[in-house]
């Protein structure tokens, strides 16, 4: 009952409701209460803001919620390392990858899962901060997001690839038929970008900023398909991750001109959290992603 009461918990801190909670955690919500109540009264703490609906945790509950994730990380890393013993990874990869990386992911997922077959992968795309949130509260196994741009804590760091930029445009646009492009020229164009709060639009900016280059999109958006749809129209341009275009497959309708002067590179990483040891779909995954580098072989794979 005890494991059960610590993912009741888990599952209440992500879903914000007790309903779904116990959704969730395929019991009944009379179930979910009575199993956090009982928890509260064995440990002599209120855990819960009790009312109409969920209001949060009290002081001592986000302490309480803090061993809860690890417990319910620790008791899944058992079951897995239990089956592991048997010849075979079994559970659930669950990945976080920003908007940048998505294109290039399954260059290391897809391998991953033709080693692993009774593991299911579940990649989600989420900005850098929500990755760092996710292995911090244990919601995530791992994550592919920029290492050196904005601070990473408490992870473990593989380098994968560097990432470079391109400026997107039309087939028919004069600038099409360049074999390269200035920045500063590039910033000269009716643009559509990301918005501010991803990472990737952060770098483009200081991209910008350091060559002392004014960054004015005409339209911002927050994901790739918003940046493909818009320049599809026109009469807008765009900067973005190569990986990203690349991951567009045979798109005769843009065309893709690297940028240079400056050429910026920014590498992008496995990160893992530092515990010890690594749930075991986390330890295979890290562990695949060192056999790649070993071999010289992990750039490749993501060109």
């Amino acid at each position: 009952m005890f494991v059960r009461q610590m993912h009741y918990l888990v599952a209440l801190a992500r879903e914000k409701h007790f309903g779904r909670a116990a959704e969730a955690c395929h019991v009944t919500q009379p179930t979910l209460s009575a199993g956090i109540r009982k928890l509260e009264q064995e440990l002599g703490v209120p855990i819960v803001v009790r009312g109409h609906r969920f209001l949060g945790f009290t002081a001592e509950g986000e302490r309480v919620l803090g061993w809860a994730r690890q417990i319910a990380a620790d008791y899944e890393s058992l079951r897995q390392e239990k089956v592991e013993t048997s010849g075979q990874i079994t559970g659930t990869l669950r990945i976080g990858a920003i908007p940048a990386a998505t294109a290039a992911a399954p260059a290391l997922l897809a391998p991953f899962r033709l080693r692993h077959p009774e593991v299911k992968v579940q990649m989600l795309t989420l900005n850098s901060a929500a990755i760092q949130r996710g292995l911090d509260e244990m919601e995530l196994d791992a994550g592919i997001t920029y290492l050196d741009n904005e601070p990473l804590n408490r992870v473990r760091r593989l380098p994968l690839y560097r990432e470079h930029y391109v400026f997107i445009t039309r087939p028919d646009e004069p600038l099409a038929r360049r074999r390269s492009l200035r920045w500063a020229e590039a910033a000269a164009q009716p643009l559509c970008l990301l918005t501010p709060d991803m990472q990737n639009r952060r770098i483009i900016d200081q991209v910008m900023g350091a060559a002392g280059i004014a960054s004015t999109p005409a339209i911002e958006t927050n994901s790739f398909m918003g940046v493909w749809s818009f320049v599809r129209r026109g009469p807008w341009n765009s900067i973005v991750p190569e990986a990203s275009f690349r991951g567009l497959g045979d798109a005769a309708d843009l065309v893709g001109v690297p940028l240079v002067d400056p050429v910026h590179v920014q590498p992008i990483g496995l990160v893992l959290s530092d515990r010890d040891p690594l749930s075991p779909v986390a330890g295979a995954l890290h562990k695949l992603a060192q056999k790649f580098g070993r071999e010289g072989s992990i750039e490749n794979i993501f060109k």
